[in-house]
């Protein structure tokens, strides 16, 4: 640690020592440091050789983006819940160079309006064979399989999960979609499991200490 690490403990009126602002600061940077001196394992070496690559990010919404709750109002409309770390780890992999779209099987307006909210490049609803939505994208963009991460969470998922250079899926998806991912997040679907998906596309390419600068 740093001299600008050092703290000077300061004290309640009963004499009881509590930590101050600087120390607790410290202690965040301190574990942090200790986090990036970590020595990468063999699988984690492999994992970001896969997801340095990556030109785009395609995502399944429900299970994925949400939590996968279907909720419907009285009078039948439905309403999604999105993560808004989700939707800032989108942006940060975006500014790394990477686009971003969904690909999903059922259609709503407000998958539509929250693609758009992001700067989505691709939105395809209503995709009851996603590989199909899936070679529309790769010949529209030219970009091959080796470089696409795909995230999904269920059966329907598991098509493309098995053609893409980057599988990926949230600790909450069925089994047999874990079993053929090479990275299982910690967080569920719409609970930070994108941002997660993100920030190790962003670390792969070098560029998340550039990209976590602009907010100090």
């Amino acid at each position: 640690m740093t001299n600008k690490d050092s703290c000077i403990s300061g004290s309640s009126g009963s004499g009881d020592q509590h930590p101050s602002d600087c120390e607790i600061l410290a202690g965040y940077r301190r574990r942090a440091w200790e986090k990036s001196e970590q020595p990468l394992t063999q699988q984690d070496k492999l994992l970001l050789a896969k997801a340095e690559p990556i030109r785009l990010l395609l995502l399944d919404v429900d299970g994925v983006l949400t939590d996968g709750s279907l909720i419907y109002t009285e009078t039948g409309v439905e309403a999604k819940a999105f993560n808004t770390q989700d939707g800032l780890g989108i942006r940060l992999v975006q500014k790394a160079g990477v686009d971003v779209g969904v690909i999903t099987a059922r259609r709503s307006p407000i998958v539509q309006k929250r693609g758009e909210e992001l700067d989505m490049k691709y939105i395809f609803q209503g995709a009851r064979n996603k590989l199909d939505a899936f070679k529309k994208i790769l010949d529209q963009s030219g970009i091959k399989p080796y470089q696409v991460c795909y995230m999904g969470d269920d059966l329907i998922d598991l098509g493309l999960l098995t053609r893409v250079g980057l599988a990926v899926c949230p600790i909450n998806a069925v089994d047999e979609v874990k079993e053929r991912c090479h990275f299982i997040t910690d967080s569920a679907g719409g609970a930070g499991a994108v941002r997660q998906a993100c920030m190790l596309i962003v670390r792969a390419k070098g560029r998340y200490e550039e990209l976590v600068q602009q907010f100090l």
